[in-house]
């Protein structure tokens, strides 16, 4: 079991302590157990007698560390120490073999089993390579810690923090490592402190979840503490070793933490082990691997923090939960501070409130409130996706808010997912809000019997969903309880589904160029111990994904091995905006499962003899799900920080706004908005007591992509004078008929450029 997503397939014993690293006392503070080292421990006490003075340990102002250091720490030391003896003479005692060592320019090297390490590897091709690299792959499989030897030939690949192997594999090592740094440091600094989860995040850096003594919070105040302590762990050079356990021994272990108790009983079977890893003080639960030492990570900082509860479940002990990112350079976390000043400018959230766009509301936690500004973005959007569907010959359903759990129980949703959905009794029968379109999508098909001409059959939905995501995931539009998806569903034939899946990409390619994303694809293919249906079918499913994405994604997609639905394989699209961060959005997945559960067929153009369940005249239809925009809440999120509040003109729900010179002019400013209005755009007139220049700056902070001023000049000419948001130099421009004016902007706004720019 592991408290971060980085297992390991290895069973093998765990291997010996990171070697080729400065010489240190592990955990060489006040908080660690030294049976000797007299000198270091009289000049410590010095520094923290000082520092007690201050107050008590964890405050604001108090002592950096606990003094004494939890009993928990000699305990779990007293353990380990013990079995990493019996560890060591075990490596010790196995064979010395000759190993061969490829890597993946094709050169080999020997080696020696059980002795040979990464690391000396790196080393032996350049000193600045081993102090880059932070973690080994073995096989193109397993990563591998740097420090841990080498069982076997193998192939051997070295990731530096950049490497873009499988999604960043080595940042999500450092970042993992780092939050054992974080998990350390709240240990030491924390009264009570029992760790829970603590894994890195997808989107770059860490998390770990705690339970601090007598309901501790941690506030920004506590920042800077926590960051002294891990500065500590990380000049200390902490080695990160591995120890394979028995399930009694983690027990024992770890018997001053239920939570980790509770991980040790519901992820270790009886008779089985499972792997610790060492910094320092610090013996936490983890498969790792981890960077070798703690000095690679030069720079450490608290980003915010939250609560949460234990599992997720608001039943359970609320947690702290501490939120962190490092990097193996300074100049990297710079740069990083100022992507978050960046980011900060472009909260979606705080947008919305500047622009009256949204609001939320605690009587409705997770469902957003819209605006009739924020209504007409989301709007646009939804009109955008279903003048495309009209155009690719898809129809438009809607299917009820509310099923039977016998509809989710058939769709296996029940089984997998009922804790997510918001449930209820209605006469006494067990219902469910639906948290997805696809199953109510399978009855419409079922509704009537269905012929091979029918199809393929597109059914879209802007069905409104609700998923019961825990409180304290809940984030702005990001992430939401009640959303809309721009959702379909394709039933087709096997034949049917290359076609298929090339219209989807084009779909897409359609609908994503406007905002400016770049995006990469991820196929993410059978995994051979948990699938259904028919392996031929399966084979070509996978054949003809890989060829649309070599066709129409080339070099810009990976493979995801074995990490495909149970119902069928996948591609999942990963947009990048401007500040270069990942979202997840589209998706296209095959699915054979409902299908199947749902019992769907038509009559086949063929005699079908293969299936008696079918009889001779059916076939089964091959479904694919496709989502473009995904959750169009979301979306809007990932569009306002894309342009940071700067819509462009076709999606602005504030395209012109008209400003008369003087009262006597109010009467045609109105008659020009009017006309833009009438025109299909979103025009307004300020009459407002302001003066023209406060109208004029108040019209530019509410970002107006024009602003039109008239006076007796644009009256006598039946004329407006156009200033332009996206001009570089701001100022009166020259007047253009009223008539030519709505046609360019009309015009503007079928090209959906991303600037406006009248031609």
């Amino acid at each position: 079991m592991s408290t971060a997503p980085h297992p390991v397939s290895s069973t093998s014993e765990p291997a010996r302590p990171a070697e080729g690293l400065e010489p240190v006392t592990p955990g060489a503070s006040a908080t660690t157990v030294k049976p000797d080292g007299a000198k270091k421990e009289g000049k410590e006490k010095k520094v923290k007698e000082k520092k007690d003075k201050k107050g008590a340990a964890g405050g604001a102002n108090g002592p950096l560390e606990l003094n004494p250091p939890p009993e928990f720490f000699a305990e779990r030391i007293k353990i380990y120490d013990e079995y990493k003896a019996k560890y060591d003479k075990w490596v010790s005692e196995q064979p010395r073999d000759t190993i061969t060592i490829t890597f993946p320019d094709g050169k080999k090297v020997e080696g020696t089993a059980w002795e040979t390490t990464p690391l000396q590897l790196a080393r032996d091709i350049s000193t600045s390579l081993a102090d880059r690299i932070i973690i080994a792959k073995v096989n193109n499989q397993e990563l591998w810690d740097l420090t841990r030897p080498l069982e076997a030939s193998c192939t051997l690949s070295l990731l530096d923090f950049d490497s873009p192997e499988n999604n960043y594999e080595a940042k999500q090592v450092f970042w993992h490592s780092s939050a054992h740094v974080l998990g350390e440091a709240c240990e030491r600094r924390y009264d009570g402190c029992c760790l829970g989860y603590g894994p890195p995040l997808e989107e770059g850096g860490f998390f770990y979840d705690m339970g601090l003594a007598d309901g501790r919070t941690i506030n920004q105040d506590d920042y800077k503490g926590i960051e002294d302590v891990a500065k500590i762990a990380v000049k200390e050079k902490q080695p990160f070793e591995r120890l394979e356990l028995p399930k009694e021994v983690l027990l024992e272990m770890f018997k001053y933490n239920k939570y980790k108790q509770h991980y040790i009983n519901d992820k270790v079977p009886d008779g089985t082990s499972s792997t610790v890893y060492r910094c320092g003080p610090l013996i936490d639960l983890c498969l790792g691997p981890h960077v070798p030492h703690t000095g690679r990570i030069k720079s450490l900082a608290v980003t915010k923090n939250s609560s949460s509860y234990f599992l997720g479940d608001a039943k359970n002990d609320a947690f702290q939960r501490v939120y962190g990112m490092s990097f193996p350079d300074a100049a990297q976390m710079k740069e990083y501070k100022k992507y978050l000043e960046e980011a900060a400018k472009r909260d979606h959230r705080k947008i919305g409130k500047e622009q009256e766009l949204w609001f939320f509301n605690e009587l409705s936690p997770g469902s957003s409130f819209l605006l009739p500004m924020g209504m007409r973005i989301y709007n646009t959007l939804v009109e955008y996706i279903k003048a495309e569907y009209f155009k690719r010959g898809f129809t438009e359903i809607g299917t009820p808010n509310m099923f039977n759990s016998k509809l989710w129980k058939t769709s296996g949703h029940w089984d997998n997912y009922s804790e997510d959905m918001f449930q209820l009794k209605v006469d006494e029968e067990q219902f469910a809000l639906k948290p997805m379109n696809c199953p109510g999508h399978c009855l419409v098909f079922d509704a009537r019997e269905r012929s091979y001409k029918e199809l393929p059959l597109r059914f879209a939905e802007f069905g409104i969903l609700h998923r019961n995501e825990a409180s304290g995931a809940l984030s702005g539009l990001s992430r939401v309880r009640r959303f809309v998806q721009d959702d379909a569903h394709i039933f087709c034939t096997p034949d049917q589904v290359a076609g298929e899946l090339y219209s989807a990409f084009e779909f897409l390619d359609a609908v994503y160029k406007p905002f400016g994303f770049t995006y990469k694809v991820g196929l993410s293919t059978r995994n051979p111990k948990k699938w259904i249906g028919d392996l031929a079918i399966w084979d070509k499913a996978e054949a003809t994904l890989k060829e649309v994405l070599e066709s129409k994604a080339p070099g810009n997609w990976h493979v995801n091995e074995e990490d495909a639905a149970f119902y069928g394989p996948k591609l999942d699209f990963q947009l990048t905006d401007a500040l270069k961060r990942k979202w997840q959005c589209g998706t296209i997945q095959l699915d054979f499962n409902l299908p199947e559960r749902f019992n769907l067929k038509y009559h086949s153009s063929e005699q079908n003899a293969s299936d008696e369940k079918l009889g001779g005249q059916f076939a089964r239809p091959v479904m694919i799900h496709r989502a473009i925009l995904g959750s169009i809440e979301r979306f809007v999120a990932i569009v306002t920080e894309q342009c940071g509040g700067k819509w462009p003109f076709w999606l602005s729900p504030r395209q012109v706004v008209v400003i008369p010179v003087a009262k006597p002019y109010v009467e045609y400013a109105e008659k020009v908005a009017k006309t833009f209005t009438d025109a299909g755009l979103f025009a307004e007139t300020d009459v407002s007591d302001n003066t023209l220049n406060k109208k004029i700056r108040n019209a530019q902070t509410a970002q107006w992509n024009f602003i039109m001023v008239v006076g007796q000049d644009e009256l006598d000419a039946q004329a407006v004078n156009i200033r332009n948001r996206d001009d570089e130099v701001q100022g009166r421009d020259e007047t253009i008929q009223l008539d030519e004016a709505v046609k360019k902007l009309l015009a503007l706004k079928e090209t959906k450029a991303a600037v406006s720019k009248l031609n």
